[in-house]
């Protein structure tokens, strides 16, 4: 290119000046080829000097044959001391071979050069993906990207397309994209959404009264540029002016697109606006691509205020991150409560089952043991021995008494030498009496030993009553224990369960208070998408009343003036009171989007990227 175009520099140096920057293309004598050819070899100047013109140009598109250099220069990529560590990357292995490969296959599977498994397209592609993965371990290797880098290996060798690759993801907010959190996209979503908010209302509360997440239709284009959206000469006119002018021409044509369609989605509903996206939009602008172009930079884009978003963004996401993080510890403290709870509940119902099993055993071992009318037959058998007793003491006294008084008479026969019949046979009265007392004697004995039967089983009796009265006190005693142990293991449970409805009132009230605060939000949402609608009422109707009284000619020159000052006066602090109860109702649903993005890892990109395959 640049013997080329230097063989004719001389004919046409003086014809593109920095003069002629905000002049039209139609009036430039020199071709195409020769211009984009000066612009390669005076690129340094026509940046200083030129760059508006060179904005011009790009928008309009840059030549197939000049892309490759270009966009090299556009992105600094042309002498980066990474391109000498490529070859060496290669001879490396990546834990994302095994993805990349997979992936592969899917990245523009109609294009020739990617055709085949063993194509040459497929295999350059898996090189740069592979040798990223080691560069950036961070990142590593995300869907999406090989698109990117499939578009650049269309336009140069993979050496050169790596390091482009590696400028876009370092310095285009490109890694932020596909970095594990996807922060970058979430506040793509959110800028996204307050436009779409700011200048489609009407769109963008049918998409919400139809759960059309911002995320479901526009994720793949942040991530991809377009390039698995439109068709790929349109989708290369939107990569040029991505390589001048950043995301800004994303933002662009993605809210021309919706402008375009506004009047036919607003009649579908969800499952016709997902087929409305996938079959229809990509193919309206095949024909003429500058008609996408041309909408997309009529579209109202405030860099000021999107930087503004930005930082909303960042401090919203601080809140929720806080709000997060307050939660998930209250939640764990509670959930450490329950568990606790949950343990001594444990205990102390295994403690009452013991305690259950121990009055069990001793009601057993009680029914065992004589009750109260077994002890009171006792006692009554017990007094009736002592009545024995004391009547065989009795007997025995009057006994000894009989054979005292027996042995006094005969001592005193004896002494008087015996009388009357005991003369007669004193032998036989002799006998006889011996054989009295005898018996006597004899009956003393047995009575005696009678006495110490009764005495023996009286005390045994007395023993066996007094064990029982002992044991029943001590059952007595351990059933009262028992009885005192349950019920306080009966509070203690009561308590438990007391703790543990007032943590599920506690997060009850959590849940209720959180539900409140997001529809005290959405009400003062709705105040002021209100509030907003009135005041551009006002607004145009005091234009309408400033130009009636331009061209009527109702009020005399000073007085029109006047009148026309207080117009504008009125207009402006109307304005500024639009301006300050402007509230972007993306944050409404931001938290929703941050649920989507966190869990939007490959499966989820599938749907997105490759929408044709689910």
């Amino acid at each position: 290119m640049r013997s080329m175009s230097g063989s004719r520099r001389n004919s046409g140096s003086s014809l593109v000046s920095s003069s002629s920057a905000s002049s039209n293309l139609s009036h430039l004598e020199e071709d195409t080829w020769i211009l984009w050819g000066r612009i390669v070899n005076e690129w340094d100047e026509w940046r200083r000097k030129k760059d508006k013109l060179l904005k011009e140009l790009i928008r309009k598109g840059i030549p197939h044959h000049f892309r490759a250099i270009v966009w090299q220069l556009l992105g600094n990529a042309t002498d980066m001391p990474v391109k000498n560590q490529y070859s060496e990357l290669l001879k490396m292995s990546s834990p994302c071979e095994k993805l990349i490969r997979r992936d592969i296959a899917r990245t523009y599977p109609e294009h020739e050069f990617f055709k085949g498994q063993d194509s040459l397209g497929q295999e350059v592609l898996f090189n740069v993906m592979k040798a990223y993965s080691l560069v950036d371990r961070e990142v590593g290797y995300c869907q999406g990207s090989a698109f990117i880098v499939g578009l650049l290996l269309m336009q140069m060798p993979e050496e050169e397309a790596f390091c482009v690759f590696v400028r876009l993801m370092q310095e285009y907010r490109l890694r932020e994209l596909f970095k594990p959190t996807m922060a970058e996209l979430g506040l793509c979503i959110y800028q996204f959404e307050y436009l779409l908010q700011e200048q489609l209302p009407e769109l963008n509360v049918h998409f919400r009264s139809q759960s059309f997440h911002t995320s479901m239709y526009a994720s793949s284009w942040f991530l991809t540029l377009f390039l698995t959206f439109l068709p790929m000469p349109v989708a290369t006119r939107i990569f040029d002016i991505f390589m001048y002018e950043g995301l800004e021409i994303i933002f662009r044509v993605g809210m021309a697109i919706l402008q375009y369609n506004q009047t036919d989605l607003i009649q579908l509903d969800m499952e016709g606006m997902s087929q409305h996206f996938q079959k229809v939009i990509p193919h309206q602008f095949d024909s003429c691509p500058d008609k996408l172009i041309l909408r997309a930079y009529q579209v109202k884009y405030n860099p000021k205020r999107m930087k503004k978003l930005r930082t909303e963004n960042r401090l919203l996401k601080q809140r929720i991150e806080t709000l997060e993080k307050y939660t998930e510890q209250f939640v764990t403290g509670l959930q450490t409560q329950l568990e606790q709870s949950r343990l001594q509940e444990a205990e102390l119902l295994g403690a009452l089952k013991e305690m259950q099993d121990k009055v069990l055993d001793l009601e057993k071992r009680s029914s065992s043991l004589p009750d109260e009318n077994n002890v009171a037959q006792l006692q009554d058998e017990l007094k009736l021995v002592k009545l024995r007793e004391l009547e065989t003491l009795h007997s025995f006294r009057e006994m000894q008494d009989t054979v005292t008084e027996l042995n006094q008479r005969w001592q005193l026969h004896m002494s008087k030498g015996g009388g009357g019949h005991w003369k007669e046979s004193p032998k036989n009265a002799l006998n006889e009496l011996q054989d009295k007392l005898m018996g006597v004697r004899l009956r003393e004995a047995q009575a005696q030993a009678e006495l110490r039967e009764v005495k023996l089983q009286a005390i045994q009796l007395e023993s066996q009553n007094q064990i029982h009265s002992k044991l029943i006190g001590r059952h007595e005693v351990e059933s009262a224990a028992m009885q005192e142990r349950l019920q306080q293991l009966a509070s203690q449970n009561k308590g438990m369960l007391a703790q543990l409805t007032e943590m599920k009132r506690k997060q009850a009230e959590l849940d209720c208070k959180s539900k409140e605060e997001v529809m005290a939000v959405r009400l003062r949402e709705a105040d002021s998408m209100a509030a907003m609608a009135e005041f551009r009422q006002k607004i145009a109707e005091l234009e309408i009343q400033k130009e009636e009284g331009l061209i009527q000619g109702q009020l005399n020159h000073s007085d029109s003036r006047q009148y026309i000052t207080q117009l504008r006066d009125q207009i402006g602090e109307l304005k500024n009171e639009l301006h300050v109860n402007q509230i972007p109702s993306c944050f409404l649903y931001f938290s929703e989007m941050i649920d989507v993005v966190r869990h939007m890892k490959h499966d989820i990109l599938d749907s997105l990227l490759w929408p044709s395959s689910v």
